[in-house]
């Protein structure tokens, strides 16, 4: 099973700040607590590391974490807080770079297919039966005097009626429903902040994500009349590009580098939230562009208390659009009862708690083929 993760407060730093820095390897990955000189480290200074303080960004050994307080990590220089930031930002531009050469590593991406390779296969069958509904462009007629028998009008058939059949139109007679002009059109917006890499390790939280993206991606290909895009939001950002209506990725690699992309930008990002900024461009965006009909699914952690985010306010977005239907799964919470909190705080049927690893999956599914699908 997964080695369980423990979390130490440490409310002491020794030694001062010396700037932002890799630090060294250690061939061994021993772990390492304070201090200043080993990447992947926790509780230490200047290093790239789990719980620490004026690193540039985070690095994640698999270790137990020891993390400062609060109180030590707002301490820190504006100084140090901006060259940190800056070698953050040249991190990660070096890593996008790398992922677009990287060769394909089929063995990461099965790691995450395999968890949800049977939903993604339950969603195919159901959007191919859709698909092949719609390429039918018949429609039954009922009260029809012949035809085929209709089973709902058989009380009406032993008192004598005669308009108990049903046919089916030929293709030129309209459909009274009328037929999809425009696809459907479905919004991913993930949440890639800090927090979702530096907790990956205590509740799978970024795991979670990344199996919801192949989840998407693999059920989604080819789609006739659904078209889909997956943006992300960090402290950085409120809107990055992962995947765009016009080019959605092609095979595995292109999946794959996908949730690469994701994962660098959670790892390099600065701390800091964009939940209700992300929410309303991704709501302005659908907005705008043409569709039968509009969806949003807000994907997020619980961390709404830390920066001050108010669940009536976001609330409030989540349904502020007559197009859009917009939806929020929320996939971790480091304080009991906290994602409950907020979903009770949301209108009913538009926020979702779903902190088991294994069940983000069944519930997108679940989403998908009752609120698109069935649409």
């Amino acid at each position: 099973g997964r080695k369980i993760r423990l979390e130490y407060e440490m409310d002491n730093l020794k030694g001062g700040l010396n700037g932002p820095k890799h630090g060294k390897e250690d061939p061994d990955n021993q772990p390492h607590v304070g201090g200043n000189t080993w990447a992947g480290g926790t509780g230490g200074r200047d290093t790239a590391g789990l719980g620490g303080v004026g690193g540039p960004y985070r690095l994640d050994k698999g270790h137990d974490v020891h993390q400062v307080t609060d109180e030590i990590k707002n301490s820190v220089s504006d100084e140090v807080k901006e060259a940190a930031k800056k070698l953050g930002q040249e991190g990660l531009a070096l890593r996008l770079k790398e992922i677009s050469m990287d060769p394909f590593e089929s063995h990461i991406y099965d790691r995450y297919y395999g968890n949800v390779k049977t939903q993604i296969e339950q969603l195919r069958v159901i959007l191919e039966a859709l698909e092949a509904k719609s390429s039918d462009n018949r429609t039954w007629v009922r009260h029809q005097t012949s035809g085929d028998l209709d089973e709902g009008k058989l009380i009406e058939g032993i008192t004598g009626e005669k308009n108990i059949y049903k046919r089916r139109t030929p293709p030129d007679v309209p459909n009274p429903h009328g037929e999809q002009q425009h696809p459907k059109r479905l919004k991913f917006l993930f949440d890639v902040s800090a927090s979702m890499y530096r907790f990956n390790g205590v509740d799978r939280r970024l795991d979670k994500l990344l199996e919801a993206a192949v989840l998407v991606m693999e059920s989604l290909e080819g789609a006739e009349n659904i078209v889909f895009s997956i943006s992300g939001h960090s402290g950085d950002n409120h809107n990055i590009k992962f995947v765009t209506y016009e080019s959605p990725p092609k095979n595995r690699m292109e999946r794959l580098q996908v949730l690469q992309r994701m994962v660098a930008h959670s790892q390099y990002c600065w701390s800091g939230d964009n939940t209700l900024y992300g929410t309303e461009a991704a709501m302005e965006e659908l907005e705008g562009e043409e569709a039968d009909e509009h969806f949003l699914f807000v994907v997020s952690d619980a961390n709404f208390d830390r920066y001050r985010i108010s669940p009536r306010e976001f609330g409030k977005l989540l349904t502020k659009s007559d197009k859009v239907q917009a939806f929020a799964i929320f996939i971790a919470s480091l304080k009991r009862g906290q994602s409950d909190q907020i979903t009770a705080q949301l209108p009913p049927g538009r926020g979702f708690t779903c902190l088991n690893t294994s069940l983000l999956p069944p519930l997108l599914h679940k989403l998908l083929t009752q609120k698109v699908i069935s649409a």
